[in-house]
């Protein structure tokens, strides 16, 4: 990869200090993106979103109708990964079973897509679900009841473990204590993934980086997939930028020498990253986002290189931030010193290899 910017220092400017974390509504959210609009950058490159979700509850509604409308930006978007999120969740279930209602509600939406009947864009293709890993041993029959209610399109599961004693916490879905991957009974269940072809998301704030590095090298034969460029923070205590930015790069350069580690490139747009583009009258450029996220998006490519590095959206939670349009533009902009295989394998080939979507095939424009 050629780097022509000074990719070692974080971005200055927007985001110092402490902006706040308000989230916009649907409806307000709509209206302010509504004059965001932006042609495509490189309009052909095919795209494998590696990270988003859907759900309809009191965040809001988000289904395939209205991901579609995202989609419908200009990238060649080809096909999904969805992400667990909580979301329908079996009413009449055991707790231990009641996630496989989320698997059966993605899987219904990757068969009404893969008929072709709503386009030719691919959506959750692949699956990752959620499984309480402190089960143990006894997470056995919940994964086998998650694979079948994949039919076939289950990759992974993700657990997060995302620990802080600051102001993050208000963005932890499920509290955990600190240094849950080292503890016994989870890696019991973490050792049952891999005989059943699944992978696990990891998914922790960027202190906790040292725990994933002592977890890799006891399952070599786990793919783990590193969320988040991970879990980069920007909220007391961890506003200043420059110190949190030396600490999380030590940690991904360490992290890298585990070939069974992949890493997603985004996340950035998550409100506890402490950027100020959710508060301005107008949303950000894809230029004014590249400008801050191309420290951490280089360092992660640099890194693992761009076998091990895909790139995800993580929508609709970064969509506080941006638009769709202007995300992919952001990311195309970072990378437009790539080659032309090394942008095959971020935008798309690593994914289809991460997550085995083999039959995913780019489209003709």
């Amino acid at each position: 990869m050629s780097v022509t910017s000074d990719h070692h220092s974080p971005a200055s400017g927007p985001a110092s200090g402490f902006h706040g974390t308000t989230h916009r509504e649907p409806a307000l959210l709509k209206s302010w993106l509504a004059g965001s609009h932006e042609p495509a950058i490189e309009p052909d490159l095919p795209i494998v979103d590696a990270h988003h979700h859907l759900w309809d509850d009191q965040r809001g509604r988000y289904l395939a109708d209205e991901q579609l409308v995202d989609l419908d930006c200009g990238h060649n978007v080809v096909a999904t990964v969805y992400i667990e999120a909580s979301s329908m969740y079996r009413a009449d279930a055991p707790p231990a079973m009641q996630p496989a209602g989320e698997v059966e509600f993605v899987n219904g939406i990757a068969a009404a897509s893969a008929s072709g009947r709503y386009g030719n864009k691919r959506l959750c293709a692949g699956i990752v679900g959620y499984a309480d890993m402190m089960l143990g041993n006894e997470v056995q029959p919940v994964l086998e009841a998650l694979q079948q209610a994949g039919n076939g399109r289950l990759r992974g599961i993700r657990y997060g473990v995302c620990w802080d004693t600051g102001d993050a916490v208000k963005f932890i879905r499920r509290q955990v204590p600190a240094h849950r991957l080292a503890d016994p009974v989870f890696r019991q269940a973490f050792a049952r993934l891999a005989p059943l072809g699944l992978s696990f998301e990891s998914w922790q704030f960027y202190h906790q980086l040292p725990d994933l590095a002592d977890l890799l090298p006891a399952f070599p034969h786990t793919s783990v997939i590193l969320n988040h460029c991970g879990g980069v923070l920007g909220i007391p205590p961890h506003d200043n930028r420059q110190q949190v930015f030396e600490i999380w790069r030590r940690h991904i350069r360490e992290l890298a020498r585990f070939s069974n580690l992949t890493v997603k490139l985004g996340g950035l747009g998550m409100l506890y990253s402490n950027w100020d583009f959710h508060l301005r009258a107008k949303p950000p450029t894809s230029v004014e986002l590249a400008d801050a996220w191309r420290p951490y998006i280089e360092t992660c490519i640099e890194a693992f290189g761009p076998d091990r590095c895909m790139m995800e959206s993580n929508f609709p939670v970064d969509k506080q931030t941006c638009s769709y349009g202007v995300l992919w533009n952001a990311m195309k902009r970072i990378t437009e010193h790539c080659t032309s295989s090394e942008k095959t394998n971020l935008y798309m080939g690593t994914a289809v290899k991460a997550y085995r979507l083999e039959a995913i095939r780019p489209h003709e424009r």
